[in-house]
């Protein structure tokens, strides 16, 4: 139960929600915490946010107030990749407590933002993110609100856990081959490897060593199953991923005893992907655009391998919505729609 108060008649009484002072282009925070005693001073500074006056409210058992309710919603929807910041105004966020692959149950999502006066906002799903970074964010939309609506929540998230997540990335010790006579032979300076090996540091695995190879398909299949026998737990093959005659990379993953699970990605860039498995080995044809393309199919696919993941060709097809990189001027990947 709530009422208003003009808030010169509210000196000695509590407030029961946070305040909020917004100042255009300076501040925005709390001026006035949950449970703060009004004073005379109170007053000036209370009118000055635009509070001519303020709810008193009285809760029975059947509701459950904005701060009680992030909380409970925030723990419920929340897997062990989750740290969760204070509640504040009724919000509860939610931060990555490592670095890994974002995670978030789409579906349970949805059923839960159809629950009246609840919402869960999160960043996209399937993407990298670093420790401490904020994901996602709760609260009710009233003051408060029926406690069967938030049992409700904390039944569906038990149904679906966890809701949001975020899965720790594994070490890979990767084995490289770039194959291309051009290269194996000198006439131009490889400049694939370096890419591979700071988008791999960048998260968490290390390339091993790197193979150079001309385009003979015999040459590069030894190189794969010499990578294997020394250890790696992932195979890159860069280069010869076209459709030109020399290119014969995708031929020799096969010839290695590849299973394919795709040759071809919906996504620009990134058409000429290829990701197959050599028994429990996964081995990935990357196509040139890796090397120069700050986001394309590599930072989509490989993040989820490096997750523990499986990924299914239903995975690959379903990157065709949102597959089209914009190619903008400034790439602020992964703060755009790309793979999204």
């Amino acid at each position: 139960m709530k009422k208003f108060i003009p808030v010169e008649e509210a000196v000695g009484m509590v407030l029961c929600h946070d305040m909020t002072r917004i100042v255009p282009g300076e501040f925005k925070g709390r001026a006035f915490k949950k449970g703060h005693v009004i004073t005379k001073e109170d007053v000036p500074q209370l009118k000055d946010i635009g509070k001519e006056h303020i709810y008193v409210l009285t809760l029975d058992d059947e509701h459950v107030h904005e701060n009680e309710a992030g909380i409970r919603i925030a723990t419920a929807a929340s897997g062990k990749g989750i740290e969760l910041s204070e509640v504040c105004e009724g919000r509860v966020n939610f931060h990555a407590s490592h670095d890994g692959l974002l995670r978030i149950n789409v579906e349970a999502l949805h059923s839960i933002n159809n629950i009246e006066d609840v919402v869960i906002s999160t960043l996209h799903t399937n993407q990298s993110v670093k420790k401490g970074q904020a994901v996602a964010g709760t609260r009710i939309i009233p003051l408060a609100t029926d406690e069967g609506r938030i049992k409700k929540v904390e039944e569906l998230c038990l149904q679906s856990y966890p809701i949001v997540d975020v899965l720790p990335f594994k070490h890979f010790n990767v084995g490289v081959v770039t194959t291309g006579t051009e290269v194996y032979t000198g006439r131009i300076q490889d400049k694939f490897g370096p890419v591979i090996r700071e988008k791999f540091e960048a998260l968490g695995s290390t390339v091993i060593h790197q193979e150079f190879v001309s385009d003979d398909s015999e040459m590069t299949v030894a190189a794969i199953h010499k990578l294997l026998d020394s250890g790696a737990d992932m195979i890159v093959c860069t280069g010869g991923m076209s459709v030109d005659p020399d290119d014969q990379t995708p031929a020799s993953i096969r010839a290695a005893g590849g299973k394919v699970v795709t040759y071809g990605s919906p996504t620009f860039p990134g058409a000429m992907f290829m990701l197959a498995w050599i028994g429990k080995i996964p081995v990935l044809g990357l196509p040139g655009c890796v090397m120069y393309h700050r986001a394309s199919i590599f930072d989509l696919a490989v993040p989820r391998i490096l997750a523990g993941l499986e990924v299914t060709r239903e995975d690959i097809t379903s990157m065709g919505h949102g597959g089209y990189c914009a190619t903008c001027k400034v790439c602020r990947y992964p703060i755009c729609p790309f793979g999204k």
